[in-house]
């Protein structure tokens, strides 16, 4: 079965991502006005109505800003652990109650054709997760808002197809950045933050190891980043390991502020 992935937005300033196989349709995060997620997915030639879920990591603002709205407007599920959903319930507003889907972190659940596979994620939030979405024996897996690369994280996305690998920020510009409280970098620099372009790089070469050969970087931060700056370090330093990027491995980028690439797993 063909599979579908495409990150629609991804950054500090919101983040929502595409996922088809078959006729199953699912978002993963809607962190930016309903208007904005409608349009990413007019670009792409989806109507929001055939959505069957959308997924939410997390009840961080800019990953659930148009979940509720988006939920009301066209009677899309939303499904989320428990302590996500105490979490994000006043940012969402009213949701019916049957739309509301309550998962186990530790158990995998399916929406249609799709196999959904929550795990865990170290971030300062309620219960946060990452998703790896199976199809037709293909995967797919959203990675970001992740202090560092855990060994268990590591294991659950092993071998992924293509993984949305989080390289939020560049640790001396994040240092130097003036409008940036003391307590607010050593937030996302903590281990409970968000992964530095290096940190993204080293977990790319042990990701390559299990089989991981296409990783699409996301999740950059608005103000201590830039997309050269975070494909320069991942390539570099896999280039460092002997790893042949382009060849042997395909590192590509996921935008904050425009629909990034549509990728088809066959």
């Amino acid at each position: 079965m063909q599979m579908t992935f495409c990150p629609l937005f991804s950054g500090s300033s919101g983040n929502s991502t595409y996922v088809e196989a078959g006729d199953t349709r699912i978002l993963i995060d809607a962190g930016l006005t309903g208007k904005a997620v409608t349009e990413a997915l007019a670009s792409i030639r989806v109507l929001p109505e055939s959505l069957n879920g959308i997924l939410i990591t997390h009840e961080h603002s800019d990953h659930v800003k148009a979940a509720g709205i988006l939920s009301r407007k066209y009677r899309i599920p939303i499904y989320a652990n428990e302590p996500t959903w105490n979490a994000m319930a006043k940012q969402l507003g009213d949701v019916h109650p049957s739309l509301r889907r309550i998962y186990d972190t530790d158990g995998d659940f399916f929406i249609g054709n799709l196999s959904i596979s929550p795990f865990s994620i170290p971030h300062d939030a309620a219960q946060p997760v990452g998703y790896r979405v199976f199809a037709g024996g293909r995967s797919i897996t959203t990675a970001t808002d992740m202090g560092f690369l855990h060994k268990e994280v590591l294991k659950r996305i092993a071998g992924s197809d293509i993984v949305l690998l989080e390289s939020n920020h560049d640790p001396d510009m994040l240092r130097q950045n003036p409008r940036y409280s003391q307590t607010l970098k050593n937030r996302i620099l903590g281990r409970y933050g968000h992964l530095s372009n290096e940190m993204c790089a080293e977990g790319i070469i042990k990701l390559y190891e299990t089989g991981v050969r296409h990783v699409v970087l996301g999740h950059l931060s608005a103000e201590n980043n830039t997309p050269e700056l975070a494909l320069e370090t991942a390539v570099r330093t896999c280039c460092e390991q002997g790893i042949a990027v382009g060849q042997e491995l395909f590192i590509d980028m996921a935008w904050r502020d425009r629909v990034g690439g549509m990728y088809t797993l066959e």
